[in-house]
């Protein structure tokens, strides 16, 4: 069993006059913010509000790196060369880095975003690029991926720290990586389901596939999503379950 445990949540995806989820609420029940840095999601003005209430609130602020793809909320996938992917990777990490210094955090972690996040699960030429990418900006940030992924075994074998992660509201498949978003039953949105779901990914170190055999999973850190249907609600209802089963929720950071 896993004593503690890490809930991240993708925000700072608003654009605008467009608002997306709400971020305030969220950083009272997570422990660490994913924030968009601007290519899927996210204006400058965004940014800054979002990592000053994730400072305020002690919340780690990390980078979500993803495609240029503001059009399509980086859920397509994107042919890019290696070289220009890390040039993006480098880009967003310094941008979200600059403006989380001016409100008195710094970025402590980046995680790929959407169809970036998945594709790396196997595109070994994107996932080198983008372990590159945050080993020249800083060697010290971990990285969160999918456990088994081609970034994270990119990861480790650069040195770099790995951080698993397990997704409270995300079907799997029998091979353990998610379940397209346009499958039906792809996105779960029963909080008390979803609660008793993370309960026994932490406890158990495993999860029910969609075809209903089990998977291994082994967390450091459970992520809920930010633009999910109520949203809130899910992220009590998990909190309050992982505390009712006796595990202290605190960053993988601390």
């Amino acid at each position: 069993m896993s004593a503690t445990i890490d809930l991240n949540a993708d925000l700072g995806e608003s654009f605008g006059r467009w608002q997306l989820g709400d971020d305030d609420a969220l950083l009272e029940l997570v422990t660490s913010a994913n924030v968009a840095c601007g290519f899927h999601a996210g204006d400058p003005a965004t940014l800054v509000r979002t990592c000053q209430a994730a400072a305020a609130g002690g919340v780690r602020v990390g980078a979500q790196v993803g495609y240029r793809d503001l059009a399509g909320f980086g859920r397509r996938f994107i042919d890019v060369s290696p070289q220009d992917l890390f040039a993006d990777v480098v880009y967003q990490i310094g941008a979200l880095d600059g403006i989380a210094r001016t409100q008195g955090t710094r970025v402590a972690y980046v995680k790929p975003h959407g169809a970036l996040y998945n594709a790396i699960v196997h595109h070994e030429a994107q996932a080198a690029a983008v372990v590159a990418a945050v080993r020249a900006v800083d060697e010290s940030l971990p990285i969160l991926g999918l456990p088994g992924s081609a970034v994270l075994a990119a990861a480790r074998e650069s040195g770099l720290r790995t951080v698993a992660e397990a997704f409270a509201d995300r079907a799997y498949t029998a091979d353990g990586v998610l379940v397209d978003r346009r499958r039906p039953g792809a996105v779960l949105d029963d909080a008390e389901a979803v609660a008793e779901r993370v309960v026994a990914m932490v406890v158990t170190g495993r999860v029910r596939s969609i075809d209903g055999s089990d998977v291994e999973v082994t967390p450091d850190s459970v992520c809920l999503h930010g633009d999910s249907p109520g949203a809130v609600a899910m992220a009590r209802a998990v909190r309050s379950a992982l505390s009712t089963a006796g595990v202290r929720i605190a960053s993988f950071l601390d």
